[in-house]
């Protein structure tokens, strides 16, 4: 029996932790087409309620393109706007090796984990 990738539901969850941290979580797909809109929307959403430590927890995404990686590098935007701060945590496999190959590291911290994440909001290094 072949497995159908494209059958995969792409949605996401949103909870809070400890007393300020936000945290969506993203699963199944993150590329170009109507459910991107909606994340975005999501996140954006959830930036404007007031969140201002938020994690996006990427464990369970499989996969994304170049529309995933601009729609996050542009909610990460919105947020320094916001004057908060945001962390992409659990990427692994493809989506770990795409982060990699166009230096997300760069433009929003990258953690193992959202507890990992977590902490960094209250270990922020001297800028």
């Amino acid at each position: 029996m072949r497995y159908n990738h494209e059958s995969l539901l792409t949605e996401t969850k949103t909870r809070r932790i400890e007393p300020d941290v936000t945290v969506v979580e993203i699963i199944g797909r993150l590329n170009l087409g109507n459910l991107l809109l909606s994340i975005e929307s999501t996140i954006r959403r959830v930036i404007d309620e007031g969140a201002r430590k938020l994690v996006i927890d990427v464990g369970a995404l499989n996969s994304l393109d170049s529309s995933g990686i601009g729609m996050l590098v542009s909610c990460a935007g919105h947020m320094r706007q916001s004057g908060g701060q945001m962390r992409i945590a659990g990427a692994q496999g493809t989506v770990a090796k795409v982060f990699a190959m166009v230096r997300m590291h760069m433009i929003v911290p990258l953690d193992p984990d959202v507890a990992a994440a977590s902490a960094g909001f209250t270990a922020q290094p001297a800028g």
